[in-house]
């Protein structure tokens, strides 16, 4: 056991337990500012994050917040355009594997920093101006908004969290916030396996280091839960954003 990691472990697991951000725009970042490879770091939290989602899919389903339909449309996009894009991975080799993961890593932390900084209430209200329009293809556009994010967490592990999230919202303004959220995670779940597998096949994936994390975030996912109705939702959500801002940026400047 490497207690650094358990530590990081607990402290991505408390912030999600308080935000329901994904751990991706946590552990990722963090591992790839520390030394480890970029691929490494993605892979290694795309198995830890398969692991977290199903335990978190499971508690969705025992209160009966779980929406298959919806997980199943974004899965339909996400699946194949995860499996896809391990096969692009795996052809453009090791050292253009990693210039490619650290620049979409700081777009990917970036885009989830303006979407915990906009707020779903307000991406909620400027999609029901258009609801007209998205009913008819609302099918289509969420297997679509799936493919975009089997891409882009294949590629960085971010974004099937808050990205998710936000899509969600933005093409189902009037679902209920937990069934947002247990679509969200449900959907997650088939996505990170298959993209935790396929980094598993590539040689990208830490099972020691995984182990360690997880053995410091399942706890720490139960101490956010209980902080979540005892701290401002919205002061949190704001730090974590400007963190995430801090970090993309960073990166950025690293893969230029």
């Amino acid at each position: 056991m490497d207690p650094a990691f358990v530590v990081l472990g607990l402290v991505v697991g408390t912030l999600v337990g308080m935000t329901g951000v994904g751990a991706g725009s946590l552990v990722t970042p963090a591992l790839a500012m520390s030394g480890v490879p970029p691929a490494i770091a993605v892979g290694t939290d795309l198995a830890y994050a398969a692991a977290t989602k199903s335990l978190g899919a499971l508690v969705h389903r025992a209160q009966r917040t779980l929406d298959l339909r919806v997980a199943g449309l974004l899965a339909a996009g996400s699946v194949p355009a995860a499996a896809f894009t391990i096969t692009v991975l795996a052809a453009t080799g090791g050292y253009a594997t990693n210039s490619l993961i650290t620049g979409v890593l700081a777009a990917a932390l970036i885009l989830t920093a303006l979407a915990l900084l906009t707020g779903r209430v307000r991406v909620a209200a400027f999609a029901s101006r258009y609801e007209a329009s998205i009913a008819p293809i609302r099918t289509a556009l969420t297997i679509a908004s799936g493919a975009a994010l089997g891409v882009l967490v294949t590629i960085s592990s971010v974004g099937a969290g808050a990205l998710g999230a936000v899509l969600l919202v933005a093409l189902h303004p009037d679902m209920p916030a937990a069934r947002i959220a247990g679509a969200d995670i449900a959907h997650a779940v088939p996505l990170t396996l298959v993209a935790g597998l396929g980094h598993l096949w590539l040689g990208n994936v830490d099972l020691a280091l995984a182990l360690n994390l997880l053995a410091g975030s399942l706890p720490g996912i139960v101490a956010g839960s209980l902080l979540a109705g005892r701290l401002s939702d919205t002061l949190v959500r704001r730090l974590l954003a400007f963190v995430l801002l801090y970090a993309g940026a960073r990166l950025a400047f690293a893969s230029v």
